[in-house]
């Protein structure tokens, strides 16, 4: 064989070698059952929205070749692990692309009548603090105010919107269930549009499979 041709395969052999290694590490992430966060998508947050067509037919590749891999093992629960997040992904890039459309603008003016504004251009963090009773508060706004200006200054502990499902220390079980609660027209609804567009753009969230949104409105007494 040429020489050219020995060193072209060689670093062929190289390039093949590294890919297969760095796919099977976010695999290996993905499956782990020590890792809270399990269920991530395996894909390196550096790669996130640079994906071409080409890298992803690579990626599920890889991922098909896992599996069968994983059969001739017997590791018949990982295998299936494993294919049910391949089988899924096709359906959660659709989900994110409709979720992209719906929230990656708001209108500014009365319910669509205004001009449209791209969220991401305009959105403002929300000061956002653990705690609270986990209880619906059904008094007025006003009163929720006054109770709050009352109470006793006590340390707060902050969390950032990208982190409010992370695990914090000293808890084994991931968090299933956030309710946030604060005045009207504080931010929460926007804030829960931020949270869907962040995941459906892979900035952030990713350790959830799907998301789907549902709006309903309360009203006072």
């Amino acid at each position: 064989m040429c020489p050219s041709y020995i060193v072209l395969f060689q670093l062929l052999e190289d390039n093949m070698v590294t890919f297969v290694k760095n796919e099977l590490k976010k695999i290996q992430k993905v499956l782990s059952p020590d890792d809270p966060e399990c269920s991530e998508s395996p894909r390196d947050d550096e790669e996130l929205g640079g994906e071409d067509e080409e890298q992803r037919n690579s990626r599920e590749a890889m991922m098909k070749i896992t599996v069968i891999f994983l059969r001739r093992m017997k590791q018949e629960e990982l295998a299936d692990r494993l294919q049910s997040k391949d089988l899924a992904a096709p359906c959660q890039q659709e989900l994110k692309s409709g979720l992209k459309k719906k929230f990656q603008c708001v209108f500014e003016g009365i319910a669509k009548a205004g001009s449209p504004t791209l969220l991401n251009q305009i959105y403002t963090e929300l000061y956002i603090t653990e705690g609270g009773t986990g209880e619906v508060n059904d008094e007025h706004e006003v009163r929720q105010i006054e109770t709050a200006s009352r109470k006793p200054h006590r340390p707060e502990t902050t969390i950032r919107q990208e982190d409010i499902f992370k695990v914090p220390p000293g808890r084994d079980q991931p968090i299933r269930t956030v309710m946030t609660k604060g005045v009207a027209g504080i931010g929460k609804t926007v804030l829960t549009q931020k949270f869907t567009l962040d995941w459906a753009e892979d900035k952030a969230h990713q350790n959830i499979q799907f998301i789907f949104p549902f709006t309903f409105n309360t009203t006072g007494r």
